[in-house]
């Protein structure tokens, strides 16, 4: 009972609990209990007199739980900032597993070339574009109905010098890519004339099987890619076969030559009998 009652510890026999740095003197209260005590027969509570007053609360605060408490509070302010986040772009929403952004020329071209036979829909846009803004909702619902088709999304802000080596001058402006035909169609449609899209959709989305690789870009197109000093494409151009002009004949040699045909002349000489001569003329046909 003295050591329960030393001066570095405190006691609290009721619900509100007695906080006490020193206890010199015991109250009646105190006085009156019994020297034995049973853990289920009373409401003692041990607390250190650094840890606080908790209003007669069995809590023993320890250097254990005080980390606890510590953890335990710097996870709820990660999860508030998990919760507040940032905020979605318009062309950031309602992106679909077969949408993706491209990040630059060179993962255009990769896109192309191992999108295989897939039908490949390129779609350049701009975030101050109002046309883009309309149209981007109904070209996810497209997007997600049709799951074997691939969107690549071109941000014409963040590629305006790849755009100028496309030629992509309008907005919103789509091209279409399949396979081995390479671009099959491109075009400008806004919220209005949707239906030019689903048009080149229908007609394209069939499947087919090609034997050749996928062509993606056109050759032009890779070349001014490689020639743009913003971009950091390399492309070096294929070589085309040397063939010789038309107009220079091809000489044939023989080992014999051919004996050259013989004039016709114009005139001939007549010698008549006495000697004298006769020149004549001698025309062709006749």
């Amino acid at each position: 009972m003295a050591k329960i009652l030393s001066n570095n510890y405190m006691i609290s026999t009721c619900n509100h609990g007695l906080a006490c740095n020193k206890l010199d003197k015991l109250s009646p209260v105190m006085v009156k209990m019994p020297t034995t005590f049973s853990k289920s027969a009373t409401s003692l509570t041990l607390r250190s007199s650094t840890d606080g007053d908790f209003f007669g609360r069995k809590v023993a605060l320890g250097g254990q739980q005080k980390r606890t408490c510590t953890q335990a509070a710097a996870a709820s302010d990660v999860k508030m900032s998990l919760s507040i986040g940032k905020s979605l772009r318009w062309w950031e929403k309602n992106l679909q597993p077969n949408m993706k952004e491209i990040t630059g020329a060179e993962d255009l071209v990769e896109s192309l070339l191992r999108a295989g036979d897939k039908l490949v829909v390129v779609d350049f846009f701009s975030p101050g574009c109002g046309g883009c803004k309309a149209l981007h909702p109904k070209i996810c619902q497209i997007a997600e109905m049709n799951p074997d088709v691939q969107f690549l999304q071109v941000n014409y802000e963040d590629h305006k010098s790849m755009c100028y080596s496309l030629n992509v001058h309008v907005l919103p402006f789509f091209r279409f890519y399949r396979g081995a035909e390479g671009r099959v169609c491109s075009f400008s449609c806004t919220n209005a004339t949707i239906k030019k899209f689903r048009d080149a959709l229908a007609k394209y989305k069939p499947d087919r099987c090609g034997l050749a690789p996928p062509k993606g870009l056109e050759e032009k197109e890779l070349v001014a890619l490689g020639s743009n000093r913003d971009l950091s494409f390399v492309y070096t151009p294929k070589e085309v076969p040397q063939t010789l002009p038309v107009s220079v004949p091809v000489s044939v040699e023989h080992s014999h030559p051919l004996p050259l045909p013989l004039p016709r002349p114009l005139k001939s000489t007549l010698e008549k009998k006495d000697g004298s001569k006769d020149k004549t003329m001698v025309s062709s046909g006749r």
